[in-house]
């Protein structure tokens, strides 16, 4: 049985430097990270934080340059791994209009200048605006100013201005402009939400409620290629006025949760002059039909008395104001936000983290290969969001097909095969993982979590809808084997599960039988095998990622050196490594090699298609490598856009060489300097992270 409707899910429990609770806060997600920042509570946070969804751990990164001063209510927008922050609050009545960004790859903020606009002033210091991003370019809509004279003064105007902002690529903004608008437009507000939807048909703005003296419950629509408004005509039930509430967009559908609504009428007389509560109702907006659809009730759990913090959740987050809410995958997120009531002087807000979700996973990536044995393939994948396990299938690749490859695991001569492993130090390096370098696919990842299902003869909950006793087939009609249902991100794979005997084609959610009485098939060695993962989740089975293919050792020669470590001093880089874990023997030798520069060089070429010149061969198990190699040496961006050194290492023993472990040394903005991330505060988060090759 899977999901039909999105399902609530809170996050039991988290780790590392927990965010004290708020409201006014922002956050935008990169890739598995969520990167919050401002908002407060007891005054205004100036702190960033950054929650990874897969390791369910808060950290704070060590921040540098014009660090902005904490601010609620203001906008924050992500392109790619670069944040901007515009306006909001720094003390009470005191407004912003200031423009940050933040490099997040190396956590460096800048505070921006761009151009005022040629038709008129640049935006006034304002709150509770949207700010959005559509390609290149932003925009700011409404908000609250203060426009008393005395500094002290605090006399607030509704806004209904609109100010496009230019970016420019990679770094900095270049302009504001006044877009000329046709057709009206919303009346001035504040506390609304805006989304982009870039779906069938041109670019477009969305922006839902707000306030302006009441609530409102307006939906307006901007056309971003004629730059004409209309409120679209909407079918199903339209939600309450609101403000304070969240938007966002997975897929077709914009997603309102939260927020001030009307007091019901129920509760009019007892209400005290109330007239405005906090709701946790959900509701979507399909921007294809423009359909309304009520995902839960709009008073469920409205602030009509304060919650205790043991008070029951009921499979739904508490109502709440303020919060932010930020889609990861094909999951919604919500933290913290106002509950609507006061403690002294301060307002009192939610601490709990949930997750909604949606759908079914998206693709996964290719498996990769983190080392591999006589009868062991070390595979490991990257995290999938809206995924809470990972299906894994092997398929055997008929070794005629590969007796070429298979021929070069007796070399011996000076030149290596480069049948490689991976191996991933700390945060200045990253090591490659394939079993033949023409068929290098990915760097491997790791993870912490090593707890599985299936390939122990269990899988509890993990629900998907497959075939049940019979060997999955590809178009080409090979067959798919199971290996397990895993919780975590690797696997050590040393059999798969044969299909059973019976015949039936029961589609069910895996179960703790599922593997208890088939039989097992041991990996042979020397051979290929192909392998797929796919994720699941309440919904079901998402779809299979590309294949990756690797191969057994064969028997007697030296596995591949482990341990690797650089370092850099002056112009000089300093290799290190440890001995194979399996040496078949006495080590006679190792090689070093680097990649070198082509005459012509491809943009686009894999490590499998690098030039290599050996630059170390000896008994000794490290080398230095001097700026007379490193002027030579190839600046591989094959990988997500990360430059990086590659190098390989491979052992010998008396049957030849072994598997080479490859290592990309990740730079900086100059070559020979490696990334300034950390690989605890970083944002490539080097437990999971995943380059691609190939």
């Amino acid at each position: 049985m899977t999901a039909e409707e999105p399902q609530w899910r809170k996050v039991p429990s988290v780790t590392g430097v927990i965010p004290r609770s708020r409201h006014g806060h922002r956050a935008v997600a990169i890739r598995e990270l969520i990167v919050v920042f401002g908002g407060g509570n007891e005054g205004i946070a100036e702190d960033l934080h950054v929650y990874n969804t897969v390791s369910k751990q808060w950290f704070l990164p060590a921040v540098r340059g014009d660090i902005p001063p904490g601010c609620a209510a203001h906008g924050l927008v992500c392109e790619g791994t670069r944040i901007l922050v515009f306006g909001g609050m720094v003390e009470y009545g005191k407004y912003s209009n200031n423009l940050y960004e933040l490099q997040a790859s190396r956590w460096l903020w800048k505070k921006l200048k761009p151009r005022a606009p040629k038709n008129g002033l640049p935006p006034c210091p304002r709150i509770g605006h949207s700010f959005t991003l559509v390609g290149s370019r932003c925009y700011v809509f409404g908000g609250l100013a203060n426009v008393s004279e005395d500094p002290n003064g605090n006399v607030p105007r509704y806004m209904d201005d609109m100010y496009e902002l230019e970016l420019q690529s990679v770094s900095g903004a270049r302009s504001w402009s006044i877009p000329e608008t046709k057709g009206g437009g919303p009346s001035a507000r504040e506390s609304h939400s805006a989304v982009a939807y870039t779906g069938p048909g041109s670019p477009k703005l969305f922006f839902f409620g707000g306030m302006q003296g009441s609530r409102l419950d307006d939906l307006w629509q901007l056309d971003l290629s004629t730059m004409v408004w209309s409120t679209p005509e909407t079918r199903g039930s339209v939600p309450l006025p609101r403000s304070l509430h969240s938007a966002n967009v997975i897929g077709h559908k914009m997603f309102v949760f939260g927020g001030w609504i009307p007091v019901p009428e129920s509760e009019k007389r007892n209400a005290a002059g109330i007239k405005w509560i906090c709701t946790n109702s959900l509701c979507a907006l399909d921007l294809d039909t423009m359909s309304w659809q009520n995902l839960g009730p709009e008073y469920d759990d409205v602030g009509s008395r304060p919650q205790s913090r043991d008070d029951h959740d009921a499979g739904r987050p508490k109502a709440r104001a303020g919060h932010c809410a930020v889609a990861v995958g094909s999951r919604l997120y919500v933290w913290s936000g106002r509950d609507g009531y006061h403690k002294n002087l301060y307002q009192v807000c939610r601490k709990d983290l949930w997750y909604l979700e949606t759908d079914r996973p998206g693709p996964a990536d290719a498996v990769t290969l983190v080392k591999y044995t006589v009868g062991t393939l070390h595979v490991a994948w990257r995290p999938l969001s809206g995924a809470d396990r990972y299906i894994l299938q092997i398929q055997p690749v008929c070794p005629q097909a590969k007796q070429d490859s298979m021929s070069t695991d007796t070399e011996t001569k000076d030149s290596h095969p480069f049948d490689l492993v991976s191996e991933r130090n700390n945060g200045e390096q990253e090591n490659a993982s394939a079993q033949d370098g023409s068929k290098l696919r990915n760097d491997q990842t790791n993870s912490s979590d090593s707890s599985q299902e299936g390939g122990q003869g269990s899988s509890r909950s993990a629900h998907r809808q497959r075939a049940e006793n019979t060997a999955d087939q590809d178009p080409e009609g090979a067959a798919w084997f199971d290996v397990g249902v895993f919780r975590s991100l690797f696997s050590e794979v040393q059999h798969y599960y044969l299909p059973s005997v019976t015949k039936e084609r029961q589609r069910k959610a895996p179960g703790p039988d599922d593997y208890r009485d088939r039989e097992k098939k041991e990996l042979d060695p020397g051979r290929s095998y192909r392998f797929r993962v796919a994720g699941v989740n309440c919904f079901g089975q998402g779809d299979f990622g590309q294949v990756g293919e690797f191969k057994t050792c064969q028997p007697g020669f030296p596995g591949a050196p482990s341990a690797v470590k650089i370092t850099k001093a002056h112009d000089l880089v300093h290799i290190t490594w440890e001995a194979p874990t399996s040496p078949s023997g006495r080590i006679s030798e190792y090689s070093m090699y680097m990649a070198v520069k082509k005459s012509r060089s491809s943009g686009s070429e894999g490590p499998g298609q690098l030039a290599f010149i050996r630059i170390y061969r000896g008994v000794k198990m490290f080398c230095t490598v001097g700026s007379n190699h490193l002027v030579n040496a190839h600046l591989d961006r094959s990988a997500s856009n990360r430059p990086a050194l590659v190098f390989r290492i491979a052992a010998k023993n008396e049957q030849g060489y072994g598997p080479a472990t490859q290592i990309r040394w990740i730079q900086g903005r100059r070559r020979t300097r490696p990334s300034s991330i950390s690989s605890k505060s970083g944002i490539r988060a080097s437990s999971f992270r995943i380059q691609r090759h190939g």
